[in-house]
């Protein structure tokens, strides 16, 4: 007698995996993969949501064993405290190894010029290449996802960088059932992306199921910012406000953090998990398309970056 066991069934059983589940597994697999194909792997963190969640996935890929791979962050000298703070209690808490590559050590020695609008963030290229050659690191994982831009949605899990970090998408490798190919040449280097299939919704409900203690500034908070190009920025040493753009005291929150110079906030109550969860499932804009000015800056801005090294 041969038993047909419906779709509804499946979904029903004890032992189906959730979408998180099924998110989480890809993800943990990848980080074991890449601990037994390259030598001296590293996690990029920068104290941000995308990395907080992927380093809580490469705790949970090794335990109760410690984490095999050091971390890197490279500071622009504009970050937000709030998350530096976050970074600095984690890797403690954790008993990691961090690396912190400087932007503002290569302006003072000349190797790199203050930008005139004072961006950052696309001065983070050479120090993050840099890192990665002396370093000698050989796979880099990166928190970047499909969802956030239309070229990090080019990318592979596995995407090979030349000698010179540089990206060339046509030299990208099929990845047909989770199968990721790690082979480089010497000098050359491979990103790894295990968030690549997660949206920003998914990242954020993960982070209410697993409690992931992040940030502050997610929340809505009362803030003095001010308006430039329709983003409200948080004034600071970067340069900002010029002359006509007063400051104003608003509630606002930030769905992506980065170089203060660059990194919009937007109006919101959003106080707790459950409500951001809300707020994002009604947007219609990504994080980056709605608060990131470094990626407005050309239609292909970040693939233009990602070309010369950025992650």
């Amino acid at each position: 007698m041969t038993t047909t066991v419906t779709h509804t069934e499946q979904r029903d059983s004890p032992y189906a995996l959730t979408h998180l589940d099924a998110l989480e597994s890809e993800a943990v697999h990848i980080f074991r993969e890449v601990a037994g194909e390259f030598e001296r792997p590293v996690i990029l963190f920068s104290g941000g949501k995308d990395s907080i969640v992927m380093l809580h996935l490469a705790l949970k890929a090794f335990a109760p064993a410690p984490v095999p791979f050091a971390l890197l962050h490279v500071d622009t000298g504009h970050n937000f405290p709030e998350v530096l703070d976050l970074r600095d209690r984690t890797v403690a808490r954790h008993g990691l190894r961090l690396h912190v590559a400087k932007v503002q050590d290569y302006i003072d020695d000349g190797r790199l010029r203050e930008r005139p609008d004072g961006l950052r963030n696309p001065l983070q290229t050479v120090p993050l290449t840099e890192a990665i050659a002396s370093l000698r690191f050989d796979a880099v994982f990166g928190g970047g996802r499909r969802d956030e831009e239309k070229a990090r949605a080019k990318e592979r899990v596995f995407s090979l960088r030349d000698e010179f970090s540089q990206w060339d998408p046509r030299r990208q490798r099929p990845e047909l059932w989770q199968l990721y190919n790690g082979r480089h040449a010497a000098g050359e280097h491979v990103r790894v992306f295990p968030l690549s299939n997660w949206t920003e919704l998914d990242v954020w409900q993960y982070i209410a199921r697993e409690g992931i203690e992040l940030p502050e500034i997610y929340f809505a908070h009362e803030r003095e910012v001010f308006n430039r190009n329709g983003m409200w920025l948080t004034a600071g040493e970067w340069g900002g406000p010029k002359p006509g753009e007063p400051v104003q005291t608003r509630l606002v929150r930030y769905r992506t953090v980065g170089d203060m110079s660059c990194t919009g906030a937007v109006d919101s109550a959003a106080t707790t998990l459950d409500s951001v969860i809300t707020e994002i499932a009604a947007s219609r804009l990504t994080e980056r398309g709605a608060t990131r000015a470094d990626d407005k800056m050309s239609e292909a801005a970040m693939e233009d970056r990602k070309r010369e090294g950025y992650f």
